[in-house]
């Protein structure tokens, strides 16, 4: 049984900031691509920040305010949110992908206030 279970989200006044966590079980963050996605209403599922083959990458929109990462030892990633817009306001989902099986939390909603 494979569970992703996010938390930190909550309501901020921009500027403010957040850290979200992504426990996970029955699936291996080390020897896996994980990331965090966010989906606002209206708008498609983006990527936000990953971990990809040793690598980082973020959107555009949010280089320079959010940080990814992960420790191994407790099988959870983080997602760092600095410098909040309301823009950013959205549920963000933590992703693990392992060889053709994707994995999805449930997903934790960030409200920033003007």
């Amino acid at each position: 049984q494979v569970q992703l279970v996010e938390s930190g989200g909550g309501l901020v006044q921009a500027g403010g900031s957040l850290r979200l966590s992504c426990a996970g079980s029955g699936v291996i963050f080390s020897i896996s691509t994980v990331g965090w996605y966010r989906q606002a209403p209206g708008k498609q599922r983006e990527l936000v920040a990953g971990i990809i083959s040793g690598g980082y990458t973020y959107a555009d929109s949010v280089k320079g305010r959010f940080t990814i990462s992960r420790d191994n030892a407790e099988n959870t990633l983080y997602l760092q949110m600095n410098s909040l817009k309301p823009d950013d306001t959205s549920v963000y989902y933590c992703n693990v992908h392992f060889r053709q099986f994707y994995y999805w939390g449930q997903g934790t909603q960030v409200t920033v206030s003007a």
